[in-house]
């Protein structure tokens, strides 16, 4: 019988799964959990082919569960099995390696029977594949559900931070706009004073702050981009429009070169207007006040460059690339979200572009688009679009 030859051989068995679930163990992995999902199921492997050899044969299916394989139901089998997709979860194994745990006694007893002249009928090896396969589909499915689970928590403990950031910033700069108007409206202060300017610099903080978050929703949802041919030179018109109030309440002088007015993109506009603006609101941002910002574009062979320069005073080399990634702040300056660069480079790419930073030490930093080239003869101005 079966079930005596696993009782006999019930030490050696779990020796053996010892020895290869070892081999593929995290460092620090504790063996007495390790060895849990084997041994509890070889003892109910043992018990399912003792409660067949009775007059009640299909009482095993409490222990080890019904034929099917791959749908998960009640029983000893499935409960010990997901207890162990979710242990070994938590010891950073992998789904396939929960495969392997189970694939591991299959084996054991398959090389120890032939070792030991063991005959193993066809029903047996069939109780053996049955129990193999609901206690494979729970600890999968057991395995799977965690660690969706934690992921999911992950997840939703991100977002939760980015939206308190969010609104955080949105709260601030909101009240001090309620708060410069509450005081113009008493009539003691005008609008070309202080005041004022702290009424202009909090709703181009508001403009700012929504414009980057609608980028990101867009970046992050997959929303499709929506191509179109512009006029470069009327672009950076509208680029220097908004950015021209910028540079007022930051007290900083704007300088934009002439652009060929032949030379156009083939650009989602929203997507970026919201790209460009944001690395000239950094360029304000990090220079000190009566610095230059410069806005240039131009083409070079079959590339359309926009480049925004600024003064911030330079960075080290080996930080560059740092300042795209999610959440980094470079600069004394910590307000904001840390999201503007990286929501730039999505933006960009998104419109077949790149966006590159080259420092300039002492000096400042040089932020560039590179777009493919097109002409100009076909092209809709952004006003007309906009009508």
């Amino acid at each position: 019988m079966m079930y005596q030859f696993l009782t006999d051989n019930r030490a050696e068995l779990i020796a053996r799964c010892r020895t290869k679930v070892a081999q593929r163990s995290p460092s620090g992995t504790p063996g007495d959990e390790l060895d849990y999902g084997v041994t509890v199921f070889l003892e109910q492997l043992i018990k399912t082919l003792q409660v067949e050899t009775t007059s009640e044969p299909m009482r095993s299916r409490k222990v080890s569960g019904p034929t099917g394989g791959g749908k998960p139901v009640l029983s000893e089998i499935s409960e010990s099995a997901a207890l162990h997709g979710r242990e070994l979860l938590l010891h950073g194994f992998t789904i396939d390696e929960v495969v392997h745990d189970y694939g591991d006694l299959c084996q054991a007893i398959s090389d120890l029977a032939f070792e030991r002249g063991e005959i193993i009928d066809v029903d047996e090896f069939r109780t053996l594949n049955r129990c193999l396969d609901n206690a494979i589909a729970n600890a999968v499915t057991e395995f799977g559900y965690q660690h969706d689970s934690a992921l999911a928590e992950k997840q939703a403990v991100a977002l939760n931070e980015r939206l308190g950031f969010f609104a955080h910033e949105l709260r601030n700069q909101l009240c001090t706009a309620t708060l410069a108007l509450s005081i113009i409206k008493q009539g003691n202060v005008g609008l070309s004073g202080a005041t004022g300017g702290v009424l202009d610099r909090a709703l181009v903080g508001l403009g700012n702050l929504i414009d980057r978050s609608l980028a990101e929703v867009r970046m992050t949802a997959g929303m499709p981009v929506q191509n179109k041919l512009y006029s470069l030179a009327d672009f950076i018109t509208e680029i220097k429009l908004s950015a021209s109030l910028e540079a007022h309440v930051k007290d900083c002088v704007l300088t934009v070169s002439e652009v060929d007015p032949l030379l156009a993109i083939d650009v989602d506009r929203d997507l970026l207007l919201s790209a460009t603006g944001n690395l000239l609101q950094n360029a304000f941002k990090f220079s000190p006040s009566h610095s230059e910002i410069t806005l240039n574009a131009y083409a070079v062979a079959d590339r359309i460059l926009i480049d925004v320069e600024d003064h911030c005073g330079g960075l080290p080399s080996e930080d560059a690339e740092k300042m795209f990634l999610p959440f980094v702040q470079e600069g004394a300056d910590h307000s904001g979200l840390g999201l503007g660069l990286s929501i730039s480079r999505r933006s960009v790419e998104a419109n077949h572009g790149a966006l590159s930073v080259r420092n300039v030490p002492g000096s400042g930093c040089v932020f560039t688009i590179d777009l493919p080239r097109h002409l100009a003869a076909a092209t809709s101005s952004l006003a007309v679009d906009d009508a």
